[in-house]
């Protein structure tokens, strides 16, 4: 064996082949159309008819003196962005109709099951703290699975490659005996993710029914882990099984914004898409449970053509899951479960740099989406990623627009142009401000509406909102984190809308580890990283100031010129705020054990490598 793997056991290879997305997959035949659903149609009719009746209303306005090419592009921009929303609507209106609490699986026979934690250049002392407390909470739980270890380094750093192996030294010892521990380290990192899960797979993967993919901010209790197992050996037609992630460990301002969010309002969504999902639901990438033979067979990820040669499939969940649908097994969501964790970016910053590169990858879903054999809803899932990036685009250009509507027909810059050259009609015939300050408030109500109806939902539970320290508190963060988000909406535009151009038309990026902490930046850093936002807020005051635009645009123009104090504030710490002010969760005001029991096998990782 050699010196890279002389912390693995005995190999036990497997045949991970590349898919060709040009054919279908007949391993177990093609996956049938898509089904008639009830809740499909809950979602999806009422967010079409929705559309329709706003396109036909604004189209019938076009009309009334020819409808232009410019017009006809605000049109499908309109489309695309009330579509969306709408879809959101309807998910929360099914989750809020058909929540209800999990059922256990039946009882079936004992599965091996790997835990494979794939890293690259981070804390040691963080990892395997929280694979220490993962393994002690599984082992107290017992049960009939069995369960290993896997840390899949790919970290390039020499030092912090020898802090892992004092690291997994010290996490052999410690682990319970009925759990076995291993380390691997990777020469090159060929095709990041994708190649170090994949070189675990065809080495080592026909040892084990199924295995459980951890990311390196991964956190999952013992109960949660067993059940995911459970579920899979009782479902033999389940190829992946995705659990609900929470988001834990914000001592950020902004990452506290993004805490609340996602555990106050997250699950109304997820109850939504799970019930309308069914058998075709979707893979995040970690925390989730996959057959290995399954996933070997059907999920090899080849290369595809781009702008710039091949190019490996960066956001590869959720083609994988695509996959794994096209080949007859089924993908299902667990919403209801509890016990599943990560952690999130703790600044402004940090979020956009993750940001950037998930939207390179998710924009590859745009050809991708076209694979041969593909279920029709997972054709929806890989159009949806795409999608989310490019609403950003879509609401830039709107802005631009609203701007050159200008106050009124004199400050209406688009007619002045329409009418220096006469083979454009006037445009818009017939809106007015109140037209498009109707329309403004339709759409940020239609967005704010999950959240609107998730907080109605808590609120009417005495039980639940004790949770959040009581309806005074819960009212004070629900309308803390409205604010917040709605505050830093408009940055996101910008940065999104940059990412989206990179991806389309920019060569390849570095692989870069996320920060997890959540520091601030000095301001050289802020002024450089937001000086655009800035720029533009600038001149959206400047048409303000000279009567040239629309009061209506106000909160936009005040969220980009305040880009780089709002970036700088969204990093203090939330321990320096009152506590009504800190945004307080089930998941903050009463900590998970294991949770707890994370931050201090992560303490104790800290001392030994101090040592």
């Amino acid at each position: 064996m050699s010196d890279t793997h002389r912390h693995m056991p005995q190999p036990a290879r497997l045949e991970m082949p590349r898919q060709d997305l040009r054919r279908n997959h007949f391993g177990r035949g093609a996956v049938g159309g898509l089904r008639l659903n009830l809740w499909r149609l809950a979602v999806f009719v009422p967010a079409m008819l929705a559309t329709g009746a706003v396109i036909w209303g604004l189209s019938t306005v076009f009309a009334q003196q020819g409808t232009s090419a410019l017009e006809y592009v605000l049109l499908a921009l309109i489309a695309l962005m009330f579509v969306w929303v709408t879809l959101a609507v309807s998910t929360v209106a099914v989750g809020l109709l058909t929540r209800a609490q999990a059922r256990r699986p039946a009882e079936a026979g004992a599965i091996r099951t790997a835990m494979l934690m794939p890293i690259y250049n981070e804390d040691a002392s963080a990892v395997f703290g929280n694979a220490l407390a993962m393994l002690n909470d599984l082992a107290r739980r017992g049960g009939r699975h069995s369960y290993d270890l896997f840390v899949l380094s790919d970290t390039r750093d020499d030092a912090i490659a020898a802090q892992e192996l004092r690291a997994f030294e010290e996490l052999r010892q410690a682990a319970p005996d009925t759990i076995s521990v291993f380390y691997r380290r990777r020469e090159t990192n060929t095709d990041k993710k994708v190649g170090n899960l994949e070189d675990w797979i065809t080495g080592w993967g026909a040892g084990y029914e199924a295995f459980v993919v951890l990311d390196a901010d991964s956190l999952m209790s013992g109960r949660t882990v067993a059940r995911l197992a459970e579920e899979m050996a009782a479902d033999p037609q389940a190829g992946l099984i995705q659990s609900y992630p929470q988001l834990i460990g914000a001592h950020s301002l902004f990452g506290r914004v993004q805490q609340f969010s996602n555990v106050a309002y997250g699950w109304i969504l997820a109850e939504g898409l799970a019930t309308w999902s069914r058998s075709e639901g979707n893979y995040w990438g970690h925390n989730a449970i996959i057959r290995t033979r399954a996933f070997a067979e059907t999920a090899g990820l080849p290369h595809i053509n781009g702008l710039w040669g091949k190019s490996l499939i960066l956001s590869h969940d959720f083609v994988e899951a695509g996959l794994l649908r096209r080949a007859g097994w089924t993908v299902r969501f667990l919403p209801h479960l509890p016990g599943s964790f990560e952690e999130t970016p703790g600044t402004l910053i940090d979020y956009v740099l993750r940001d950037r590169r998930w939207c390179r990858g998710n924009l590859q879903h745009l050809r991708i989406m076209c694979a041969k054999g593909l279920h029709p809803v997972s054709r929806f899932h890989l159009f949806q990623g795409a999608a989310a990036y490019l609403m950003a685009p879509a609401w830039f250009t709107l802005l631009i627009f609203w701007a050159l509507l200008g106050r009124d027909a004199d400050t209406n810059l688009i007619r002045y142009f329409n009418e220096a050259n006469p083979l454009f009609p006037n445009w818009p015939p017939e809106m007015t401000h109140i037209d498009s300050a109707v329309f403004l408030v339709v759409m940020y109500a239609m967005l704010l509406m999950p959240k609107f109806a998730a907080a109605i939902s808590i609120s009417m539970s005495n039980r639940v909102v004790r949770l959040y320290g009581g309806r005074g508190v819960f009212a004070i963060s629900f309308l803390q984190e409205i604010v917040l988000s709605v505050a830093y909406a408009p940055i996101m535009m910008v940065h999104q809308t940059g990412a989206v151009l990179r991806g389309l038309f920019a060569r390849g990026f570095g692989w870069a580890p996320q920060r997890r902490n959540a520091e601030g930046y000095p301001l050289r850093t802020l002024v450089a990283f937001h000086w655009l936002e800035t720029v533009i807020g600038v001149l959206l005051l400047a048409g303000l100031v000279n009567g040239l635009i629309s009061l209506w645009l106000l909160p936009i123009m005040i969220s980009l010129l305040l880009a780089i104090p709002l970036s700088a504030l969204s990093a203090l710490p939330v321990a320096r705020l009152s506590r009504h002010l800190q945004m307080h969760s089930p998941l903050t005001l009463r900590e998970p054990k294991i949770v707890q029991d994370a931050r201090a096998a992560r303490l104790q990782m800290e001392g030994v490598l101090a040592e």
